[in-house]
């Protein structure tokens, strides 16, 4: 029985080019892929592959949270292993706190991909060597009693949601329909995220989204 893993990231040649290496392994089945969370989150939820290899900057509904509603909604036995450019330690520790099984760097890709899958597979922990020590770092903060590493922890899965499709440039009545929510209750959870991050104004919500990786889109 093949190893069904599912892709998410939203350039296409990093999708084919991971579909192509996978599937060098003869025990490794791509069963799938997605260039957004959204979709990604939905596909997983239906496929119920064993492995996802999920990046974190996609349009949309970005890597880690999209990692948080797998382990939410989804088979109890997929497993993520998120796979990114991003390698600061907030963005590390947020993805294992969503439930990740794994954080790999995109630079030290490669058949070490393939060593991840069969890790986390077999119900194990897989992180390259330069992001054990940042886990190892926060561990030793977090026995300190040092404070949350994210001001995005002040925040619920639902204004992370529509944090992320407000500075992406969603009108209140494109939110509500993505979400299946009233405008009204979309504006509710705009007023309540700004006031929490203590954010006055959109360019500076937008600014903030893009410093703490919540969104890929640039200024």
């Amino acid at each position: 029985m093949p190893i069904h893993v599912y892709i998410a990231d939203d350039h296409r040649v990093v999708r084919e080019g991971l579909q192509a290496l996978l599937e060098t392994d003869s025990s490794i089945k791509v069963v799938g892929s997605a260039p957004d969370g959204q979709t990604a989150v939905r596909e997983v939820k239906r496929l119920s592959p064993d492995v996802v290899l999920m990046d974190i900057a996609m349009p949309g509904l970005n890597g880690i949270e999209a990692t948080r509603k797998i382990m939410e909604t989804c088979s109890a036995s997929t497993r993520v292993v998120i796979l990114s450019m991003l390698t600061s330690n907030e963005h590390i520790v947020r993805a294992l706190r969503a439930g990740a099984a794994g954080y790999l760097m995109k630079e030290c890709a490669g058949k070490e991909v393939i060593e991840a899958v069969h890790t986390v597979y077999s119900g194990k922990i897989y992180t390259d060597s330069d992001v054990t020590g940042v886990v190892i770092q926060e561990y030793l903060r977090y026995l300190k009693d040092s404070p949350p590493v994210s001001p995005l922890d002040r925040l619920s899965l639902r204004e992370l949601e529509v944090l992320q499709l407000v500075v992406e440039g969603k009108s209140s009545r494109q939110i509500a329909d993505i979400l299946f929510l009233s405008p009204k209750t979309v504006e509710t959870y705009r007023s309540r995220v700004m006031q929490k991050l203590e954010i006055k104004n959109l360019p500076a919500l937008v600014k903030f989204a893009i410093r703490h990786g919540v969104t890929s889109v640039e200024d």
